[in-house]
């Protein structure tokens, strides 16, 4: 499952630098690696520690994590909805992921030029939802005035309902609302609605960059962007892209861990916003365990025992018998499947039973 998140946001705001300490191996453990696979475009791993767990108990002969891919987008300007700066190429590059990591600027620095000359990072944020906002406008204009013709002259039933849900989106980008504040009741609706791909209408995760001082409680830059975006639905990280940088420099594990205890963390803002990255996308892990593989499978939340099993392969889904399912506690707790099975605690389940975070699974099929 290929799923994508862009980090975007005005120049000089530490989207590189983040991506950066992303992609240095040395800021990751051996279980979460990253791989290049365009300039600006990483596969980075999900930090996880009951797939660690489960491979110090099954020493597999591999192991495959669960991943999410990270996009560096350019920095936007003031008018990129109108072919400013990168213009039309940042917005398409952000059509194409699934989530955004909207990263502000939350410390002060002369020696990093601000392009608006000062910090305020309500400001800038709204920067970018208005032109996120106005391209999506310009989509949705565009879309309106065809389907309106449409229903109007053919009677097209399928075009009133796309009618419908395009002048709902019209409505709330002109009042300044993102399209993800509109919400549709019928499964026509929400169909339709998710094929228009608007900017505005996908997860968005604000990252606040602050000084080494504020890594912990953040500031008060960082309070203002709270109280802006209450109510949005909006999640919020706090992340000092230069403590990250230094952390990224040191080489092993423990001077890492060392690090970390000595500035008040527990782990390093890259792991917190890779694993945030997975949870706005609402993903879940199951996991495969045995001596040839131990393996991380993505899948979204409220996904059923079949659908899950066609993420390993389409016959798997065709050919779906049922599912064992056994509890990742309970396999940690007796200590092998065999002890589990034993134990009686290996459910067998079939087609309406809805995976659940952390199961560890062996499916069963025929075509």
């Amino acid at each position: 499952m290929s799923l994508k998140c862009g980090i975007v946001g005005l120049p000089n705001v530490g989207k590189s630098t983040l991506f950066n300490c992303l992609s240095n191996a040395k800021a990751q453990s051996a279980n979460f690696p990253f791989c290049t696979i365009e300039p600006n475009v990483g596969v980075i791993s999900v930090p996880d520690d009951r797939l660690t767990k489960l491979v110090e108990m099954c020493n597999p002969r591999s192991t495959v994590p669960a991943t999410v891919e990270i996009v560096d987008i350019a920095g936007l300007v003031k008018g990129a909805s109108k072919g400013e700066g990168l213009g039309n190429k940042f917005l398409a590059n952000i059509r194409e992921c699934d989530a955004i990591l909207h990263v502000v600027r939350c410390f002060d620095d002369d020696n990093v030029t601000h392009v608006d000359t000062t910090v305020d990072p309500v400001r800038d944020l709204e920067i970018i939802n208005y032109e996120l906002q106005l391209k999506d406008l310009e989509t949705v204009d565009a879309r309106l005035a065809k389907t309106l013709k449409a229903a109007q002259t053919g009677g097209d039933k399928q075009a009133k309902i796309q009618a419908a849900v395009l002048q709902q989106y019209k409505d709330a980008l002109e009042s300044g609302q993102p399209a993800r504040s509109v919400e549709f009741e019928t499964k026509d609706e929400q169909k339709y609605a998710h094929e228009l791909f608007l900017l505005t209408n996908k997860p968005v995760m604000y990252v606040c960059n602050v000084d080494d001082d504020s890594a912990v409680d953040g500031n008060h830059y960082v309070d203002e962007v709270r109280k802006a975006i209450e109510g949005t639905g909006s999640n919020l990280l706090i992340v000092a892209a230069k403590t990250e940088s230094e952390i990224a420099e040191l080489d092993t594990f423990e001077e890492r861990a060392e690090f970390l205890e000595s500035i008040g963390l527990k782990e390093s803002g890259v792991a917190r916003l890779i694993r945030a990255a997975y949870a706005l996308l609402d993903l879940q892990t199951y996991f495969t365990a045995g001596p040839d593989e131990v393996r991380a499978w993505t899948f979204i939340r409220g996904t059923k025992a079949p659908q899950a099993a066609g993420i390993i392969h389409t016959d798997f889904e065709k050919g779906f018998i049922r599912a064992e399912v056994i509890k990742y506690d309970d396999f940690v707790t007796l200590g092998s499947e065999n002890a589990v099975k034993e134990a009686g605690k290996m459910a067998v389940e079939g087609k309406e039973y809805i995976v659940q975070d952390g199961d560890i699974m062996h499916f069963r099929f025929n075509v």
